[in-house]
């Protein structure tokens, strides 16, 4: 059954097209990123009350402590993943809503998510078949520990800040694999870690501010 929101229906393309718009200036020039962006309507990711401001590049509350992503931050680290080379096999650390999986899944046809709040996982799942996107694998489980039964990953994308890389993501990541997570407390930034035949390389990105990467079940 699809979600109806009153006027959204009617507007989501425009905002949409305007927010496109706004990730070209601020440098986003992947195509296919935009055109994957494009493509995932964000007004039913969120929460009903604040649909109206589905299209802003701005982050919004999902409860439990959580956020949905800015656009502008889903757009640039899928940037950098998606940088000469197909995403592959791609694990994403923090479903949360799952909107970042949705976008991830207009890229390839292999997308795993995992979510350590259970309410927050059924909210991405019924969202999931909202839109009709059934290519997403999505798992309660500790993102610190990834998803060992599906590795080795080619990408793997993280949705909060650790204090440190974990070491079962660098073990689940493939040769010649990317990993992007936003690393540190109080300032953070993004960090790319490339697996190489000769090693683990990192390169530090752009500054960031995410909700902290725990650890457990909820």
């Amino acid at each position: 059954m699809s979600r109806v929101v009153s006027g959204i229906g009617m507007t989501s393309q425009r905002t949409r097209s305007r927010m496109i718009d706004r990730l070209r200036e601020r440098g986003i020039r992947d195509q296919r990123v935009l055109a994957a962006i494009a493509a995932v309507p964000r007004h039913v990711f969120v929460e009903e009350a604040l649909a109206s401001r589905a299209y802003e590049d701005t982050a919004l509350p999902l409860g439990f402590s959580q956020t949905i992503s800015q656009p502008y931050i889903v757009a640039r680290m899928i940037e950098v993943l998606h940088a000469g080379r197909d995403l592959g096999r791609t694990l994403e650390i923090g479903a949360g809503c799952g909107y970042q999986a949705a976008v991830l899944a207009q890229l390839t046809d292999e997308v795993y998510a995992v979510e350590r709040i259970e309410p927050l996982l059924a909210k991405a799942k019924l969202n999931m078949r909202t839109i009709q996107q059934f290519k997403v694998r999505l798992k309660h489980a500790d993102g610190q520990l990834g998803l060992p039964e599906a590795a080795p990953f080619d990408t793997i994308i993280v949705a909060a800040a650790a204090m440190c890389v974990p070491h079962a993501l660098l073990q689940q990541l493939a040769l010649g694999g990317k990993m992007l997570l936003p690393l540190g407390m109080g300032e953070q930034y993004l960090l790319l870690v490339e697996r190489r035949a000769e090693g683990y390389v990192e390169t530090r990105l752009d500054g960031v501010r995410f909700v902290p990467l725990l650890s457990g079940l909820e």
